[in-house]
């Protein structure tokens, strides 16, 4: 291997393995739980969420009827955000701080204050329109995703099967 290509391969490899760090820090503190559900317009609860950019919903255990996890980590419960963006474009989030969760082992529901998710007892700021990344405040984790998918009538919520 020639000295340009050796130095190619191990920014390539330094560039990789730090991709790969960043990304297993970005959530996975919150432990996982199955969640699998669908949200349907056509419900008047639901309803602004298809229709006003910007909002979102509480999704609890008292929403079981949807389906599978609607209570998220430890029943905090999940919200789902209308970004707007690119059409129909919806992100799902565990309502658990992570920074709480990590830092003095608290489960702990932030609250929804427009575009932004707050933690009510350490007050880190989550941004939801950026994934749930922390704005302001002592977290450094994100807030924990799930999978969405917009399907016409409505938004289905999922993560990988425990």
């Amino acid at each position: 291997m020639s000295g340009s290509n050796l130095k190619i391969f191990l920014f390539a490899a330094l560039l990789l393995q730090l991709l790969y760090s960043c990304s297993d820090e970005k959530n996975d503190v919150i432990p996982d739980i199955t969640i699998d559900f669908r949200i349907y317009f056509s419900d008047p609860e639901f309803f602004d969420l298809n229709n006003a950019p910007g909002s979102s919903a509480l999704i609890s255990s008292s929403h079981i009827h949807l389906g599978i996890g609607t209570g998220g980590y430890d029943n905090n419960g999940i919200i789902v955000y209308n970004s707007g963006l690119e059409g129909f474009e919806y992100y799902a989030f565990d309502r658990t701080c992570p920074h709480c969760y990590v830092t003095a082992s608290e489960s702990i529901a932030v609250n929804v204050d427009g575009v932004f998710a707050v933690c009510p007892r350490c007050n880190t700021l989550y941004a939801m329109g950026s994934s749930g990344m922390p704005q302001s405040g002592p977290g450094q984790y994100y807030l924990k995703n799930y999978n969405t998918d917009y399907f016409g009538s409505g938004v289905r919520v999922w993560n990988k099967r425990d």
